[in-house]
C-alpha cells in the first residue's frame, strides 16, 4: 500500500481523467434539452431562473478548478456552461419568436 505524496502524485493523471470523463458524460445529459429547444422549438417547463442559478454555481466551480489547477474541473465546467448557454440562448430565441408572432396576429 502506497502512502504519502508519491502515491497521490502518481494518481493525479487518473484522478483528472476520471473527472474529465465525468464532465463529458454530464454534457450528454443536456443534449435532450438542446434538441427540445433548438429542433422542436419547445421551451415549456424550462426555468431561466434555475438555469441562471446553475450557471452561477458552475461559474464558481470553474473558479475553484482554476484555483486548484484542475484541468478536468476547468474543462468540464467550461463545456457545461457552453451547453447551458446554448439552451438559454435557444429558449430566449424561441420565446422572442413566439412573442413577435403573437404581436403580428393582433
Amino acid at each position: 500500500m502506497w502512502v504519502g505524496r508519491t502515491a497521490i502524485a502518481m494518481a493525479e493523471p487518473w484522478i483528472e481523467a476520471i473527472g474529465l470523463l465525468a464532465g463529458v458524460i454530464g454534457i450528454f445529459a443536456w443534449i435532450p434539452q438542446i434538441v427540445q429547444v433548438w429542433v422542436h422549438k419547445r421551451h415549456d417547463g424550462i426555468s431561466l431562473t434555475t438555469f441562471a442559478v446553475v450557471s452561477f454555481a458552475l461559474g464558481l466551480w470553474l473558479i475553484y478548478g482554476i484555483l486548484v489547477d484542475s484541468f478536468a474541473m476547468i474543462a468540464a465546467n467550461i463545456m457545461t456552461l457552453s451547453v447551458i448557454g446554448a439552451v438559454i440562448i435557444g429558449v430566449l430565441r424561441v420565446r422572442k419568436s413566439e412573442a413577435q408572432s403573437e404581436e403580428s396576429q393582433l
